[in-house]
């Protein structure tokens, strides 16, 4: 049997929807406790290990003795991989496209509608004992008619703006590798930032992208504009982007995903009426869960047959 070790410590129901997806001659290793020490432990005798929240460092990576594959639950492999260290030994990389696309275009829509009605405050407040019912007009938005920027014109962006077409909404992207995004009309990134009423952010976090939404950037959207982050906190400077809320430019803005994870207490994001904030959930469902494990493990039967591997980064 192969020993294949899933890195993040999770619940007992999380681990039982991977193991039903598991293979017969799969022995799947998880662990008691999220500690590292028991990770160095488990992870020197496991031939895979499958990568999702918690980053393969390079410390993990040399303890992992009997390594052949590392599969990543997701497709955010260049800040959750030590890739170099996996290179040097000639372990390969494979990604699991399968499942997230769903389930991130629907949050996406999500946090684009609760920002748009400040539907955190209003809930939070009704629960409080005050009942808002004209406070929030002249904030409020509709999602009808807005321009919505793509940052990223991927499969994800493409999900999203098909969601997004019954709303009526208008949308342009930037993507200097995808030159056709059929009703979505391709133009500079200068232009998307000043003409999108809503600017959503659908790219990987390399060295070139790390705050590619920062002070400039906020200044150069429109004043009222909204900003939507799915894909990693590493892209957006927090402190900008606080400042811009703060300040009355931007009218709002929802992340799922933040510069540090998890979001230390505190954070003065947390503090605003017009941010919406979820943990990094946008991928988190038990439809896309078993979607993902379904075709991992298909890959590391594969892998296993001598056959090519699917969506392999190296």
């Amino acid at each position: 049997m192969k020993r294949v070790l899933y890195l993040s410590h999770a619940p007992p129901d999380v681990y039982e929807i991977i193991r039903r997806e598991a293979p017969a001659d799969v022995d799947l290793v998880t662990l008691e406790r999220d500690d590292d020490a028991e990770r160095h432990a488990q992870i020197a005798t496991c031939e895979v290990v499958i990568v999702a929240a918690t980053p393969l460092r390079k410390a993990l990576i040399d303890a992992a003795r009997a390594l052949e594959l590392v599969h990543h639950q997701g497709v955010g492999w260049q800040d959750t991989t030590d890739h170099e260290a996996l290179r040097a030994r000639g372990i390969p990389l494979a990604l699991t496209p399968e499942g997230t696309t769903v389930g991130v275009a629907e949050h996406t829509v999500l946090l684009m509608l609760a920002a748009l009605k400040r539907l955190p405050f209003a809930d939070r407040e009704l629960r409080d004992g005050r009942f808002h019912i004209n406070a929030l007009r002249p904030v409020s938005r509709e999602l009808c008619g807005l321009t919505v920027g793509y940052v990223g014109m991927g499969r994800i962006a493409r999900a999203v703006a098909t969601r997004l077409a019954p709303f009526g909404t208008r949308g342009i992207y930037f993507d200097p590798d995808v030159a056709e995004g059929g009703e979505v009309r391709r133009v500079s990134f200068d232009v998307l930032l000043a003409e999108s009423d809503i600017v959503t952010l659908h790219v990987p976090l390399t060295p070139a992208t790390r705050h590619m939404i920062g002070q400039r950037e906020l200044a150069a959207m429109k004043r009222g504009a909204y900003l939507i982050n799915t894909s990693r906190g590493g892209l957006v400077d927090e402190t900008a982007l606080v400042a811009a809320l703060e300040s009355g430019h931007l009218g709002g803005a929802a992340l799922d995903v933040f510069e540090h994870e998890p979001m230390p207490a505190g954070h003065p994001l947390s503090r605003l009426a017009n941010v919406t904030l979820t943990p990094h959930i946008a991928a988190g469902t038990r439809d896309a869960l078993a979607t993902k494990m379904r075709a991992l493990f298909a890959n590391v039967e594969r892998f296993y047959r001598g056959e090519p591997l699917a969506n392999r980064v190296f």
